[in-house]
């Protein structure tokens, strides 16, 4: 079996001079780094008194997800011969939050909409999102349902 290490490091940058002193006295924002790729912006979700403007942990789980998916199911596509021509997907998850200000994913929807080449096999096409969910290392690591409602669009055939 092969083992893949995966480093980041998160630096908290809402210090604004006390510390965590007060609840409100700090701001929750945060950034991600992994050597040699681009920073991402960080904060909790506006609910949790974060920045709008930066990316969530929840909203970086929700779009792990969907990646994933994505990134497995265009391999799949590849060497299924089905030509994906564009990929996208309006993912969404809902987490709750206990009484105790706990919370945990209850589920996460992908709607992956997929435009293929005229004359593929949709029924192919539609079929490899079960196996790429099947095959994501993302959803295959997470206790919640992860629901995929896909969508195959082919172009009409030229007359």
């Amino acid at each position: 079996m092969k083992h893949h290490t995966y480093e980041v490091h998160v630096d908290w940058t809402g210090n604004d001079g006390q510390g965590t002193k007060t609840y409100k006295g700090y701001r929750r924002d945060h950034t991600i780094t992994s050597q040699g790729k681009p920073q991402i912006p960080g904060s909790s979700d506006p609910s949790f008194r974060g920045d709008p403007s930066r990316y969530n942990p929840e909203e970086l789980l929700v779009a792990s997800l969907s990646a994933c998916h994505m990134l497995w199911y265009l391999h799949l596509c590849s060497v299924n011969k089905v030509t994906v021509v564009e990929y996208e997907d309006a993912a969404s998850g809902v987490m709750e939050e206990a009484d105790d200000g706990s919370g945990r994913f209850d589920r996460v929807l992908l709607k992956p909409k997929v435009k293929i080449s005229a004359g593929d096999d949709q029924a192919k096409a539609l079929a490899l999102h079960s196996e790429a969910h099947h095959l994501c290392f993302i959803a295959r690591s997470v206790n919640f349902s992860v629901e995929i409602e896909p969508e195959i669009v082919e172009p009409p055939v030229p007359q």
